[in-house]
């Protein structure tokens, strides 16, 4: 169990923004229904409550969205940062004004709802592979302007995380090789830009003749098998034989996962982490003080 766990990426800027523009979207110019049938001065006690079994995952961003409607606010967190729970556990009491909870509800409810179904399955994934010693990777399937929250349910959920951007990583991929003209051209040309050591570099192959022309060259810290069948998973890393990290991507499902990691990858990305992640139910239940 992982709990309070927390990451700097919540602190950044670009999520208050997110909760800032998520709430300007839901609110707009007021809660006019709120504002015309509940006095300014009524004091509630609002409850977060699980109503499905999950890994739950993004409780500072809810408090912040909160916070960020009424700095008057008092947060109670019952549940932590990666805790499994059941359906019916209370994750956190909020005290305040019930304009601002009833206010602040809706968007809290869809930060909160949607890390930790990222969490819940990203969780289901990582469990599908214990004991293998493969660790499962995140993707940029992401929803825009999402990176950075994604990413951290993914890793509250149990993954490693990919690279974050096109900026901090590279990554070969098909058409870079392609309009580049060719496995050994692509590498080349990256050698000349960046000295070895600088910055880590991984290619893409998607059969064995790619895999056997990327060996030849070198010069790069991990390979990514795309779409290769298990046979030739297993083919694939005999012949890196540990000199390279190895990846498996493309259309993993968590009913394949372990199959996939039995074949000895250090890595799997799976996109459907984020681009296919149910979200949880989670409900708001509101009670006068």
């Amino acid at each position: 169990m992982v709990r309070h766990v927390q990451h700097k990426a919540l602190y950044d800027a670009s999520v208050l923004r997110l909760v800032q523009i998520a709430l300007a979207e839901d609110i707009g110019s007021g809660d006019i229904t709120s504002e015309a049938t509940i006095p300014a001065d009524c004091r509630a006690r609002a409850t977060l409550v699980a109503k499905s079994p999950g890994v739950i995952c993004g409780l500072p961003v809810a408090a912040l969205v909160f916070r960020t409607v009424d700095p008057s606010t008092a947060w109670e967190e019952l549940a932590g940062e990666g805790d499994s729970v059941a359906a019916g556990t209370p994750l956190a009491h909020i005290y305040g004004s019930a304009r601002s909870l009833l206010a602040a509800e809706r968007t809290a409810l869809n930060f909160l709802q949607r890390m930790s179904g990222v969490a819940t399955l990203t969780r289901q994934y990582v469990e599908a592979v214990a004991g293998t010693g493969t660790r499962i990777l995140d993707t940029r399937k992401t929803i825009p302007g999402w990176r950075l929250l994604d990413k951290y349910a993914c890793r509250i959920g149990g993954a490693d995380n990919h690279r974050q951007g096109l900026f901090d990583m590279v990554l070969i991929k098909d058409n870079h090789i392609a309009a580049a003209g060719g496995i050994e051209a692509a590498l080349a040309a990256v050698r000349r830009v960046w000295e070895e050591g600088r910055i880590r570099i991984e290619i893409e192959v998607q059969s064995l003749s790619e895999l056997e022309r990327a060996l030849a060259c070198g010069g790069f810290h991990r390979i990514m098998f795309d779409n290769f069948s298990l046979d030739d998973l297993r083919r694939a890393v005999a012949l890196v034989n540990q000199r390279y990290e190895t990846e498996a991507s493309g259309g993993v499902r968590l009913q394949t996962v372990r199959a996939i990691a039995e074949t000895g990858v250090d890595y799997i990305s799976v996109g459907a982490l984020t681009h296919s992640a149910p979200a949880l139910d989670i409900s708001m239940d509101i009670s006068l003080e």
